[in-house]
C-alpha cells in the first residue's frame, strides 16, 4: 500500500498508533491465553475436571497458536500485517462466540470435554495471528534506535492481557459464568479488529534496505540480518529454541501457579488473584525497562544471559523453600508470605526478557522476514505451551511441587546458552564496527 506524502500514515507519530494497535491486538488475545489459566480453579468445578484433564484443555489452545504461527508469520512477510490482523482477530471473535454458545458449562448443562477442547484449541489457531503481525509491524514502521523499546512494549501486551485476565476473569466467571466470558473475550478481539483496521498500514517505505538504511543504526543491525532467510539460519533457530525452553517456567507459573498457590499454600482467591496480578504488571514494567535500557547499551545478550541466570536461582530457591515448608506450608504465615514472595518473583523475571529476545531474533532475521522469524519463535513458544501445563500434572505425582519448580530451573538453564550463543559476542562486534564506519 503507497501512501502520498500528505497521508496521515506517513506522519512520524503514526508509528506510535501501529504500535498501540499491535499493542491492543495482543492484549485482547493475551487475555484469552493467559487469563483463561487464572480461573483453572473454577474451571476444574465449573467442568467436573481432574487435574491431568485440566492440563490437557489448558494446553490445547498453546497447542493451536504453536501449530499456527509460522504459516501466519509467512502469510505476514507475504500478505502485509493489516489483512492477517484483521482475518486473525475477527475469526477468533467468532471462535469465542461459539465458545460462549455451545461450550459454556451452566446447571443444567456440563458441556463435553470435545466442545471445550475444540474450541480452546479452534482459538488458539485464529488468535496466532497477531503475534508475528504486530512484530512486523514494530520492525518495519520503527528503526533501529527505538525498536527495542517498541517490541517490549509491544511484549507488555501480554502480561497485560494476563493481568486484566488475572483481576477480571475469576470474578466475571464466579459471578456470570463462563458464557459471559467468552462473551467478553469475544468483545474485546472485536475492539482491536476495529483499531487494526482504523491504524495499521504499511509504511510509505520499508525501512531494513541494504539501499536505504535509516540509520546508522538500521545500517549496523543490517550488517548482521540473516542473508538467507529465517528458516535457513542456524543462529534463528539458536535463539527460537532457546526463547521456547526458557518460556517453560513462565508457563509453569501463569498455568498452574494458581494451583500452587491454592493446593500447596492454602491461599484464598483475594490473595491468589493479587499474586498473579503483580506477576503481570511487574512482567509489564521490566519489559519496558529492559527495552529502553539495551536500546541504549545495546546489551541484549548480556541481559538475557542475567535473566536466564537470575531465573535458575530463583526457581531453584522456590523449590528449596517448597521442601523445607513440607506439608506444614499453611501453617505459617511466614513461609505462607515466603511463597507467594518467591513465586511472584520468579514469574517475574522470567517474564521481563521477552521484549529484548524477540528484537534480537527480528534483528536477525531482518524486518522484511520478522513476520516469518516471529512465527517461528511463537511456534516454540506455544508448542511450550501446550507441553508445559500437560506436563505438570504427571511431575506432580512423582515428586510434587518440588519437582516441578526444580523442572524449571533446568529449564533456565538450559536455555541460557541457546539464547546467548558464543557467536552473540561477535555478531555483536561485527554491529559495532558497521556503525563506527557509517559514522
Amino acid at each position: 500500500m503507497i501512501h502520498s506524502p500528505s497521508s496521515p500514515s506517513c506522519s512520524p507519530r503514526h508509528r506510535w498508533k501501529v504500535l498501540a494497535a499491535g499493542v491492543a491486538a495482543n492484549a485482547a488475545f493475551s487475555v484469552a491465553f493467559s487469563g483463561i489459566p487464572m480461573t483453572a480453579v473454577l474451571m476444574r468445578t465449573g467442568y467436573q475436571l481432574d487435574n491431568a484433564t485440566l492440563g490437557l484443555v489448558l494446553g490445547l489452545m498453546g497447542l493451536g497458536i504453536a501449530v499456527s504461527e509460522l504459516p501466519w508469520g509467512l502469510l505476514t512477510d507475504r500478505w502485509g500485517d493489516r489483512p492477517v490482523l484483521l482475518t486473525g482477530l475477527g475469526s477468533t471473535a467468532i471462535a469465542l462466540v461459539a465458545m460462549a454458545l455451545w461450550a459454556a458449562p451452566s446447571a443444567q448443562h456440563i458441556p463435553g470435554l470435545g466442545w471445550l477442547g475444540a474450541g480452546l484449541l479452534l482459538v488458539g489457531l485464529l488468535g496466532g495471528s497477531v503475534n508475528g503481525a504486530s512484530g512486523r509491524a514494530v520492525m518495519t514502521w520503527f528503526d533501529a534506535r527505538e525498536r527495542g523499546l517498541a517490541m517490549s512494549i509491544r511484549q507488555t501486551a501480554v502480561p497485560l492481557g494476563g493481568g486484566i485476565g488475572a483481576l477480571v476473569l475469576p470474578f466475571v466467571a464466579l459471578h456470570f459464568g463462563f458464557a459471559a466470558l467468552y462473551g467478553l473475550l469475544a468483545l474485546l478481539c472485536a475492539l482491536s479488529a476495529a483499531m487494526s483496521w482504523a491504524w495499521v498500514h504499511e509504511p510509505p517505505v520499508a525501512l531494513d534496505t541494504p539501499d536505504t538504511p535509516r540509520t546508522r543504526a538500521d545500517a549496523a543491525e543490517a550488517a548482521i540480518a540473516s542473508k538467507s532467510g529465517p528458516l535457513r539460519d542456524a543462529r534463528v533457530w539458536r535463539i527460537v529454541l532457546g526463547i521456547g525452553i526458557l518460556c517453560a517456567p513462565q508457563f509453569a507459573v501463569l498455568s498452574f501457579g494458581t494451583v500452587f498457590l491454592h493446593d500447596f499454600g492454602h491461599a484464598g482467591l483475594a490473595a491468589i488473584t493479587a499474586t498473579m496480578v503483580f506477576v503481570q504488571v511487574g512482567a509489564m514494567a521490566m519489559r519496558v525497562w529492559s527495552g529502553r535500557w539495551t536500546d541504549r547499551r545495546r546489551n541484549r545478550p548480556a541481559y538475557l544471559r542475567a535473566c536466564s541466570a537470575l531465573s535458575v536461582l530463583l526457581f531453584a530457591g522456590l523449590a528449596v523453600l517448597v521442601m523445607a515448608a513440607g506439608t506444614h506450608a499453611a501453617d505459617s504465615a511466614a513461609l505462607r508470605i515466603a511463597l507467594v514472595g518467591l513465586l511472584a518473583a520468579s514469574g517475574v523475571c522470567v517474564s521481563a526478557w521477552h521484549g529484548v529476545a524477540y528484537t534480537e531474533l527480528a534483528t536477525l532475521a531482518g524486518a522484511a522476514r520478522a513476520g516469518t522469524a516471529l512465527g517461528m519463535a511463537n511456534t516454540s513458544v506455544f508448542l511450550v505451551c501446550f507441553i508445559t501445563p500437560f506436563s505438570i500434572p504427571h511431575l506432580l505425582a512423582l515428586q510434587g511441587w518440588p519437582l516441578v519448580w526444580l523442572a524449571a530451573s533446568a529449564c533456565a538453564l538450559v536455555a541460557m546458552p541457546l539464547l546467548v550463543p558464543r557467536a552473540a559476542a561477535a555478531d555483536q562486534k561485527l554491529a559495532k564496527t558497521a556503525l563506527s564506519r557509517s559514522t
